[in-house]
């Protein structure tokens, strides 16, 4: 008989919110005993206004501050390696992180393999890794999120390309989480719609992923507790952080998206950011961003506005929203009250909904909000066909930090179905 779990845990970081908090980073850095730290960003960032304040604030608090400005857009196991190298001969005591997901994630990292040197795939999820466990404590990170999206300033997990595999990985533990999230929607007024939206699905799909997973205590124990994954299964305290959230992008996005001025909008879909990351940093999420990651990893003649144009992209969070409706159609089966109560969080009425149709409902409201805001019509839409279907099957199967908390069992067969329903959405 399997054993099944009967406990969760909760963990999360410190979180800081409100304009001009990224003047507190010093005040931060030094509380921890952080005397030389490593500013991990990316090249635009760096010349920008909240890589300057966080400088300064770590200047005035007497703490010596280097710049690593090397962070791609997505990061690979090439762009991850050159940050731990780095991060290791520059002996620091700290990290601070000012970007998006990218830099908070390249920093997690640095700090890892700098503390603890190995290869890169000692730590990196198994199978595609060895799923090493993370040997003891790392040195304080702070994260500075700039965009609305990923909620990786609560997490610890840090995403990457493995190239030679064309998908995405990851390294996923609980030492790897920010001791200190800062968190000011100052630092993404800036954002460009497109990314705006991009961000804003991540945190959708963040939402509505973790509250629909396979519950905590439907999941196999753990061999002992600290094995116990960071990703345990939707949880009472996950739900309360995820719904909220979703309910926060429902109200928020669309102005958000189509009117940058809208300071009020962007905060919100900051703080929903902040609030997803808290859930599914705890409970994980499982087929939207399972299948996003060989979307994103096998890019082959594509890169939307408002990001940078010398590179082939498929943003995080559009290659996860994009398989989004035919993923919710398809759990929609295991839990349609679950499912319902999200399509009701983004809007829906329903009261005489018929529990069969709760994938359905779910997935139109999914369809609205994209078409709202300027999202691809699909996978066809961004240059995969009929053709690509068996490649971006073979790169979600290894994904089981993820594919094993879908509330339904998840195959080959029924991810080419849902890969194939993802091509045209409408």
């Amino acid at each position: 008989m399997t054993n099944l779990e009967t406990g969760f845990t909760m963990d999360t970081s410190s979180i800081k919110f409100g304009r001009g908090m990224t003047h507190e980073t010093g005040f931060e850095a030094q509380r921890l005993g952080c005397r030389r730290v490593m500013i991990v960003t990316d090249r635009r960032l760096a010349e920008l206004e909240p890589v300057a304040n966080v400088v300064a604030s770590l200047k005035a608090a007497d703490i010596d501050a280097v710049v690593y400005d090397g962070v791609r857009t997505e990061p690979t196991d090439a762009s991850f390696r050159d940050a731990i190298v780095f991060a290791h001969q520059g002996e620091f005591d700290g990290y601070v992180a000012v970007g998006g997901g990218s830099s908070i994630d390249t920093a997690k990292a640095a700090n890892l393999y700098a503390t603890y040197p190995t290869d890169l795939l000692a730590y990196v999820n198994a199978p595609i890794g060895r799923g090493e466990p993370v040997p003891g404590p790392l040195k304080p990170l702070i994260a500075v999120p700039t965009t609305a999206g990923t909620g990786s300033e609560t997490t610890g997990v840090a995403i990457f390309d493995l190239v030679e595999m064309g998908a995405k990985t990851g390294i996923a533990h609980r030492a790897l989480r920010p001791v200190v999230g800062i968190v000011d929607p100052g630092n993404t007024s800036t954002l460009p719609p497109m990314v705006a939206a991009c961000s804003g699905f991540d945190v959708l799909c963040h939402g509505l992923e973790s509250y629909t997973a396979l519950p905590f205590d439907q999941r196999e124990a753990a061999e002992s507790p600290g094995a116990r994954p960071s990703y345990q299964g939707s949880n009472p305290i996950s739900d309360i952080w995820s719904l909220r959230a979703v309910e926060m992008v429902a109200e928020n996005m669309v102005r958000a998206v189509t009117d940058p001025s809208d300071t009020e909008a962007r905060e919100r879909m900051l703080l929903a950011a902040t609030f997803a990351g808290v859930g599914f940093g705890n409970a994980g999420v499982h087929l939207c961003h399972g299948m996003s990651y060989p979307v994103s990893g096998q890019v082959k003649e594509f890169c939307p506005n408002g990001y940078p144009q010398d590179e082939l992209l498929v943003p995080h969070g559009m290659s996860v929203v994009l398989n989004a409706p035919a993923v919710f159609r398809w759990t929609a089966r295991a839990n349609p009250e679950r499912h319902l109560r999200m399509a009701q969080a983004m809007g829906a009425d329903v009261s005489d909904v018929d529990p069969a149709d709760a994938g359905d409902l779910l997935a139109e409201r999914v369809i609205g909000l994209m078409r709202a805001t300027g999202m691809p019509n699909g996978l066809s839409a961004i240059g995969y066909g009929e053709d690509d279907i068996d490649r971006l099957v073979e790169g979600t199967l290894p994904q089981h930090r993820v594919t094993k908390i879908s509330p339904r069992p998840i195959d080959a067969d029924a991810l080419r179905e849902l890969f194939r329903n993802s091509m045209t959405l409408w």
